[in-house]
């Protein structure tokens, strides 16, 4: 039985995920939320263990990094799916505890320090895989204002750090032999609060959204397949930048110096 983890499972996508894998009885599912009510009703309706955690603070994603590893000796698929969204004439900033601009918090280092302290338990895991949903609304990061201080609007954050995930995910499928990584856009603005809120009209269903994801996650002909990204149900190609090296390396260095001391 596969041991999976999805991040964002008390809502939208992540729920809807959490529900179908559930069903086929194959799999031990591990639920993060931050909303302790929503959470507590995924998990009666799937059988899963919740786990409560507020992404936008870096210290809540460690704390939930070691309760899982104080519970666990293995991970076997980790679904980086927890976001918070934009609309589309948002332009007020917001910033986190730790400093920094809460998408590029939430959408892209939540994930990245999550990944990173567990590692060793998808080490142990059985041919691991790391999910991350991202997004086909890309933009590559301004490396002289990473925190977006100048002309801010939701949507250009939230696609900044989309692009930085699928790039974090190339990176991770080139240092981390015999554990797949690949992102995937599930689908354009399904029927969830995060789409509602963005003041888009539906264009995908959620059963869309989750048959792309769950593929990545047990589709056994994915086995040993990293290092891409997906549009739906199919291999695509992200942004220039996600292939360019030099960009790789500067948002590495840059993810470094705003992870430092967590």
């Amino acid at each position: 039985m596969s041991r999976i983890l999805i991040t964002g499972a008390s809502d939208g996508l992540g729920r809807a995920l959490a529900v179908e894998l559930a069903a086929s009885g194959r799999h031990e599912l591990l639920l993060h939320g931050r909303d302790a009510g929503r959470l507590a009703d995924v998990a009666t309706a799937t059988g899963g263990t919740p786990f409560q955690a507020d992404f936008a603070s870096l210290a809540e994603v460690k704390r939930l990094a070691a309760e899982v590893a104080g519970k666990y000796d293995r991970l076997d698929v980790l679904v980086n799916n927890a976001g918070i969204g934009f609309h589309v004439d948002g332009r007020t900033r917001q910033v986190t505890a730790d400093g920094h601009e809460l998408r590029l918090a939430v959408n892209y280092l939540a994930p990245v320090l999550l990944t990173r302290e567990l590692l060793p338990l998808l080490h142990a895991g059985d041919a691991a895989r790391i999910v991350n949903v991202a997004s086909i609304g890309q933009q590559p990061m301004d490396f002289d204002d990473p925190q977006f201080t100048r002309d801010y609007t939701d949507v250009a954050a939230y696609c900044r750090a989309k692009l930085a995930l699928i790039s974090h995910t190339i990176d991770l499928a080139h240092d981390l032999p015999g554990i797949t990584v690949n992102s995937v856009h599930p689908a354009s603005y399904m029927p969830t609060s995060m789409s509602r809120r963005s003041g888009m009209d539906v264009v995908d269903t959620l059963e869309q959204g989750v048959a792309a994801t769950r593929r990545l996650v047990d589709d056994p002909a994915l086995a040993g397949l990293t290092g891409r990204y997906f549009d739906g149900g199919t291999e695509a190609r992200a942004a220039q930048e996600v292939y360019d090296p030099a960009y790789r390396r500067r948002l590495r260095d840059l993810t470094g110096d705003l992870l430092a001391g967590f």
